[in-house]
């Protein structure tokens, strides 16, 4: 079964695996997960499978990593503040 969820609610999405976990097996759980982006959208198990680390610890490490393996359009337009206008 398909799930598709967007970047700002991520977290709930990594907080059901179990913890700590490799980055494979994270990889391969969260293989079918839609992440929609500000630019369209991704699988979340392949942006997961080229993080940095090998292992994650917990999911605010996980998401951490992730959002390091995003592009920066991926939150949207450089130096834009949705708090602004």
């Amino acid at each position: 079964m398909s799930r598709t969820t967007r970047l700002s609610r991520v977290e709930e999405v990594l907080a059901e695996l179990d913890y700590p976990v490799v980055r494979a097996d994270a990889a391969d759980e969260l293989s079918d997960v839609t992440l929609e982006l500000a630019d369209g959208e991704v699988n979340l198990g392949e942006i997961v499978s080229e993080t940095s680390s090998d292992s994650f610890e917990s999911a605010e490490e996980l998401e951490s990593d992730l959002n390091n393996a995003l592009p920066r359009e991926a939150v949207g337009e450089p130096y834009q503040s949705e708090g602004e206008g």
